[in-house]
């Protein structure tokens, strides 16, 4: 298999991101959907808007979202609705909460764990999709990029169920009481990636990781631990493996001191293992040519 192109700067900039998605040379198609995280109220790590505002416009995208299934402010979409617009964005671009009103099942073929993943109805409205994700620590998944924001992010929150408890159960009660083994969880997040990209077309999807406000905590986090080590820049891709596994060594092969608490949050929580999975589910590669265009 072709190494994967993974484009990279380590300028943070409205302008930098807008170069960096136009070196992949790739013209996104029809009505685009740019999937982010909104952020948990309280926390405030999530991607700027003003940093993403240029390049969301450049696109006449859309900002796409789906509830959560842990409580919190984000799983009501009333809730949800607010911390779009406290948080900056509402303001930037139009938004869309793909759950807000019914879901639906997309099958996944020779997954791990799951036969269906579960999605909000408003993804039948976009024809592509940028996976714009901030790549940060995670307490269940060891890291979040694009490969979470991709499964997690674009299932409703029975489908966020699904997941977590790798196809065993919707209930959020029953869930978060019963979790299973924690590959079983990484594995059913790659189940779910591939359900999305058979349903859309792997062709119609690009990504982009901004690796800044490097916390060992998740957007979804609502008092998230402050970051200990220094941003590192924008990765671009339109492989979602090989992206993620190229964040994932960048903090690894970094000379931050700081790396180490991050580090550990990744591999106590075995986070490679859906970079793996994913590779196995054949929907990219792990091996890439970093392509840096500083």
């Amino acid at each position: 298999m072709e190494k994967a192109k993974v484009y990279f700067t380590k300028t943070i900039t409205p302008e930098s991101l807008v170069k960096i998605y136009e070196a992949l040379n790739v013209e996104l198609k029809g009505k685009i959907g740019v999937k982010i995280s909104t952020g948990e109220p309280g926390g405030h790590h999530f991607l700027n808007p003003n940093l993403i505002k240029d390049l969301v416009t450049r696109l006449n995208g859309t900002i796409i979202e789906c509830c959560t299934a842990y409580g919190g402010k984000r799983q009501d979409p009333k809730d949800h609705w607010q911390a779009i617009e406290d948080h900056g964005f509402k303001a930037i671009a139009p938004c869309d909460i793909m759950d807000e009103f019914e879901e639906f099942e997309i099958p996944v073929q020779g997954g791990y764990h799951l036969d269906k993943d579960i999605v909000g109805e408003h993804f039948k409205n976009y024809d592509s999709i940028l996976m714009l994700s901030h790549f940060k620590g995670h307490a269940m998944g060891g890291f979040g990029g694009a490969l979470k924001n991709m499964s997690i992010g674009i299932a409703s929150t029975k489908g966020k169920l699904n997941i977590h408890s790798a196809g065993k159960s919707l209930d959020q009660k029953e869930t978060w009481d019963n979790l299973p083994k924690q590959d079983d969880f990484l594995e059913s997040m790659a189940d779910a990636c591939k359900g999305v990209l058979d349903y859309k077309g792997k062709e119609n999807f690009a990504y982009i990781n901004v690796a800044n406000n490097l916390s060992v905590d998740c957007d979804c986090d609502s008092n998230p631990h402050a970051p200990e080590m220094a941003d590192i820049g924008i990765f671009a891709s339109l492989d979602p493996v090989a992206i993620d596994q190229a964040c994932y060594d960048a903090v690894i092969n970094s000379e931050d001191e700081g790396k180490k608490a991050l580090i550990e949050r990744m591999n106590s929580r075995h986070g490679i293992h859906t970079v793996e999975a994913a590779y196995d589910l054949g929907l990219g590669n792990r091996e890439y040519e970093l392509i840096t265009i500083d």
